[in-house]
């Protein structure tokens, strides 16, 4: 297990979150809190991983249908590729 990336991952977490604001100082001047433009990206990309759709029903409709209908037709050739190739990656790790 990698301490370090557990660590970063934690230092990401934690600089995202809301710090509270004191009302005033000894000088009588307000805190203010500025985020960073890091947070400001970070907040922004997990609010479109979430709102993102867990399926892309643009792609997956029309294969639904072709198989459906009958006419969805795999070449044996691209499939056995296919297969070659990953487990290739794989063994490459």
């Amino acid at each position: 297990m990698r301490i370090d990336a557990y660590n970063a991952v934690s230092q990401v977490y934690q600089a995202s979150k809301p710090k509270q604001v004191a009302k005033t100082n000894k000088t009588g001047k307000m805190d203010q809190v500025q985020i960073s433009s890091f947070g400001r990206d970070l907040q922004i990309a997990k609010q479109a991983v979430k709102d993102a759709p867990d399926i892309r029903e643009d792609v997956t409709a029309p294969l639904k249908q072709s198989i459906q209908s009958g006419t969805y037709n795999v070449s044996g050739e691209d499939f056995a590729s296919k297969l070659l190739a990953k487990y290739q990656e794989k063994m490459e790790f």
